[in-house]
């Protein structure tokens, strides 16, 4: 029990590329209220059912060339993309977090990956994903300090007003919705794991990256900035994760 204890790193990064993996899986179904879980993987193409050596992650994809096996259709590139965020993921957690803490913070980072791949394909933010991490941030909480298990409510009830002011507020100057409530519920989540103090930092490299990445696409498009629904999912998943990381902003 000591030496897998000692070890855990090396479980950690073996699973990685597996719930990577299964991330691609649930991207793929959960927008479409497909079944994801206990479900046999298949092509998209011919629906031929996938062995266990068509599902090794990463190497799967690379020896059959991004072709499946049977019908010889194109696999996307983004499973083994995917597959490598995910052990990306562990990687940084394990770098910066120490014992258990590794596999929360790694577990927190694959659902924000989720949400943000999936916000980007489908301009939405599944209930299913973002409500399950506010009961998980608040017991992480509790179990690395009680005594500041507060700070996180007020996170999460703080981290909802925000966004739901913002988008009302929003909706009462231009007369339309300009940012989803699936947002706020995501911020309430995030507050759960970085507490009020931290809620500020994350939107703020949120906002920052939302608006370089949108001005260069604009840029490179020959687009109007702000010209069409854009996600800001993926942006506000990283500015968590990174505040999870590293800890609230300060100044001085």
């Amino acid at each position: 029990m000591t030496d897998l204890l000692r070890y855990h790193w090396v479980l950690l990064l073996v699973a990685a590329p597996c719930v990577g993996s299964f991330i691609g899986v649930v991207v793929a179904r959960l927008p479409q209220g497909r079944p994801f879980g206990f479900v046999r993987s298949a092509c998209p193409a011919c629906d031929h059912v996938l062995s266990w050596a068509d599902l090794v992650p990463i190497l799967g994809w690379v020896m059959r060339r991004g072709r499946c096996g049977y019908c010889g259709a194109a696999i996307s590139p983004a499973y083994p993309a995917v597959e490598l965020a995910a052990l990306g993921i562990a990687v940084w957690s394990l770098a910066v977090m120490p014992g258990w803490l590794a596999w929360a913070g790694s577990g927190f980072g694959w659902t924000l990956l989720t949400l943000a791949w999936i916000d980007a394909r489908h301009l939405v933010l599944p209930d299913e994903l973002t409500l399950p991490l506010v009961p998980a941030g608040l017991a992480v909480a509790w179990a690395v300090d009680p005594g500041r298990l507060g700070d996180h409510v007020i996170g999460t009830v703080g981290g909802f007003a925000a966004i739901w002011a913002l988008r009302w507020l929003y909706g009462r100057l231009r007369g339309r919705e300009g940012i989803g409530l699936g947002d706020a519920k995501l911020l309430a989540a995030g507050g759960a794991w970085v507490g009020w103090q931290g809620l500020a930092g994350g939107l703020l490299i949120a906002a920052l990256a939302a608006l370089l990445a949108h001005a260069l696409r604009a840029r490179l498009r020959g687009e109007r900035l702000g010209g069409r629904e854009l996600p800001f999912g993926p942006y506000l998943a990283a500015g968590l994760w990174i505040t999870w990381l590293y800890g609230p902003l300060t100044v001085g």
